[in-house]
C-alpha cells in the first residue's frame, strides 16, 4: 500500500525519515525505496531472493504479467500443482487491476515464502477507481462494502449485468481466489474505499462453498480510513493446496449454480405491461 501510494507523487517529493525499526532492512531488499525512486542510508548485504521473496513489481500491461509470472514461479521452488495455484492467484489479481481499476500506475505486487509455516502470501495494491466505481459501471453498490459483497459473488462485474458476464469478464476472478483460501482454509482480505472484507479460517474439516461471502465465517468493517483503489492479499498454505482441476472444477460448478439461480430469481420477477 505504501509503494501504490507512493508512486502517485514524484520521488522529489517525497521524504523519508531516518528509519530505527528492526524491519527498515526488509524494506530495502523488498525494493521499496528502488520502486518509488528515492534513496536511502540503510546498507544490506544483498541476498539472493530465490525461495524466500518476490520484491515489489510494478505490472502495467499484459505482457509485463506474462513475464513477471515466468520469473515468479521458479524463484519460490514450488511443486507444479501449487505453482499452478499461486499462478492463477497472481494473475487473476493483476488482471483485474490492468482490466477494471483505471489506475495509470498499475499493479504493485509482492510476495514473501514463510518456511516455518509453508506459506506464501501475496499482497497486491493499486490506486484506481475503486471496487465500487468499477462495479457500479453496471450495478448500484450504495456502499464500498456492498460493493465488495458484489465483486465477490460469482458471475458478476462490472463491465455488464449480464448474468455470468462475457467471455472477457466472467466476474468470477475474486470469486475464484476466495473461494481457494475458503478451501485450502487460508487467510484471504480485500480493502477498498472506505470497506473491508476479511475471510476468517472455517473450522470444518471439509469446508463448504458460497456464493454469497457474506454466508463465509468472516469479518467486515465499514468506516476506515479511505483507500481511493483496492488492495488485496491472500495466505495460501503449500501442505494443503488442493488439487487445481478438482479445485477449479468444484468452484465452477458452485459459480454455475449461482448464476443459474439468480438467473431463475430475474424470470420469477412479475412484470407489469
Amino acid at each position: 500500500m505504501i509503494t501504490a501510494l507512493g508512486l502517485t507523487v514524484k520521488p522529489e517529493n517525497i521524504s523519508c525519515r531516518k528509519l530505527e525499526a528492526r524491519s527498515r532492512h526488509y524494506l530495502v531488499r523488498m525494493g521499496l525505496f528502488r520502486t518509488l525512486g528515492i534513496s536511502s542510508d540503510i546498507s544490506i548485504m544483498e541476498h539472493e531472493p530465490a525461495g524466500r521473496f518476490i520484491p515489489i513489481t510494478r505490472i502495467r500491461t499484459s505482457e509485463e504479467l506474462s513475464n513477471f509470472k515466468n520469473e515468479m514461479i521458479p524463484l519460490l521452488h514450488l511443486e507444479p500443482e501449487q505453482s499452478r495455484t499461486i499462478g492463477y492467484i497472481v494473475s487473476e489479481l493483476a488482471w483485474n487491476v490492468l482490466e477494471h481499476s483505471g489506475s495509470e500506475h498499475g499493479a504493485v505486487l509482492c510476495a514473501q515464502y514463510y518456511k516455518k509455516s509453508n506459506s506464501i502470501r501475496i499482497g497486491i495494491a493499486d490506486t484506481g477507481i475503486g471496487i465500487r466505481a468499477s462495479i457500479n459501471n453496471s450495478y448500484s453498490a450504495e456502499t464500498d462494502l456492498e460493493a465488495l459483497r458484489l465483486a465477490l459473488k460469482p458471475g458478476i462485474t462490472g463491465t455488464t449485468r449480464r448474468e455470468g458476464g462475457t467471455e472477457q469478464n466472467a466476474g468470477a476472478g475474486l470469486f475464484f481466489i476466495k473461494s481457494i483460501a475458503g478451501i485450502n482454509r487460508d487467510f484471504f482480505v480485500i480493502y477498498s474505499g472506505d470497506a473491508l472484507y476479511k475471510l476468517l479460517k472455517s473450522p470444518a474439516a471439509r469446508p463448504r462453498l458460497h456464493a454469497d461471502p457474506f454466508d463465509d465465517r468472516h469479518s467486515r468493517a465499514e468506516g476506515l480510513p479511505r483507500w481511493s483503489g483496492t488492495v488485496v492479499g491472500a495466505d495460501i498454505t503449500l501442505d494443503q493446496t488442493a488439487g487445481f482441476s478438482a479445485l477449479l472444477d468444484a468452484i465452477r460448478v458452485t459459480y454455475r449454480d449461482a448464476v443459474r439461480e439468480r438467473l431463475k430469481a430475474r424470470y420469477r420477477k412479475p412484470r407489469f405491461i
